[in-house]
């Protein structure tokens, strides 16, 4: 990669955490992805983002002369994990993380959903697990599993300042978007409850702001997916039978940009439903198929 020099925004956020965000913005990626360096000599990088040159070189200015060790991944996203060859290329760390993406078997049945997102070059050195730990000199980072917005989701806790990286499973500034197969709203609400029981200070999102009250958050994040479960029930009720008539009547004038995505999420709920016996379907549970009410 030639040495030419970029101009980027590199944030100190604590003694131990510095963020640069991709070049990415979008109607997915808000202002773009958060790149988050860890450490001070001993590195550890969480989230390498888009294979973007820009990108790639911003982080190597960055990490000059310091020993990037790892290169964290939450999911395989292509904004999240697509630049880890190259660092791993040109600095010679391990990648560490989420393991790789493996289609459902339920995708000939749902659809695609996200998987074009998904990184198929990902290749890890090492598959982390709930619980696994790596050290750096004064820093200690923990895996935690999460799955929901995909099945290979982690967060990162950062112990020394009860930080949590939470990629896309917590974002600072809209709801996750869940798209079956990949994807599974009962695993995210268990997930975000997961969470619930911890102890965190701060959350580092993988797209926008920090969130400075995490409990408060999470509370507000799952009483929003409550509600929105309640009015897919209510349209159910009120004779809508497909996820259309239901995004329709549900988001109004929704962005356009956002419409695929808001009936992924609503057939992730009609999935939820189905699977409590709340919601029927006719036929397999699937984006096409005509859903109705159990009383």
């Amino acid at each position: 990669m030639p040495n030419q020099s970029v101009t980027f925004e590199l944030q100190r956020l604590s003694d131990r955490i510095r963020r640069l965000i991709a070049p990415n913005a979008g109607p997915f990626t808000h202002t773009g992805t958060c790149t988050y360096i860890i450490g001070d000599d001993q590195l550890a990088l969480i989230d390498p983002g888009p294979d973007d040159t820009q990108h790639i070189k911003a982080i190597l200015q960055t990490i000059e002369g310091k020993e990037l060790q790892y290169i964290l991944v939450t999911h395989t996203h292509k904004d999240h994990s697509s630049a880890a060859g190259a660092l791993k290329k040109a600095t010679g760390a391990k990648i560490f993380g989420c393991a790789p993406y493996a289609p459902s078997p339920d995708i000939l049945i749902t659809g695609p959903g996200l998987d074009a997102a998904h990184d198929g070059n990902y290749s890890p050195d090492y598959i982390l697990r709930d619980g696994d730990k790596i050290s750096l000199a004064t820093t200690t980072v923990s895996a935690l599993a999460t799955p929901g917005h995909t099945a290979n989701h982690l967060c990162y806790a950062l112990e020394e300042e009860k930080a949590l990286f939470t990629g896309d499973h917590v974002m600072g500034w809209s709801t996750t978007v869940i798209a079956p197969p990949d994807g599974s709203m009962r695993a995210y609400l268990n997930s975000l409850e997961r969470l619930r029981n911890r102890n965190d200070q701060i959350m580092w999102p993988g797209h926008g702001q920090p969130i400075t009250c995490p409990q408060r958050y999470l509370r507000a994040i799952l009483h929003h997916r409550n509600a929105r479960a309640g009015a897919i029930l209510r349209r159910l009720d009120a004779g809508d039978q497909s996820i259309e008539t239901i995004v329709e009547n549900i988001y109004g004038d929704i962005n356009p940009n956002l419409r695929r995505a808001a009936a992924m999420t609503v057939f992730a709920h009609l999935q939820d439903l189905v699977e409590r016996k709340l919601a029927g379907c006719e036929g397999p549970v699937a984006p096409q198929s005509h859903y109705f009410l159990i009383n």
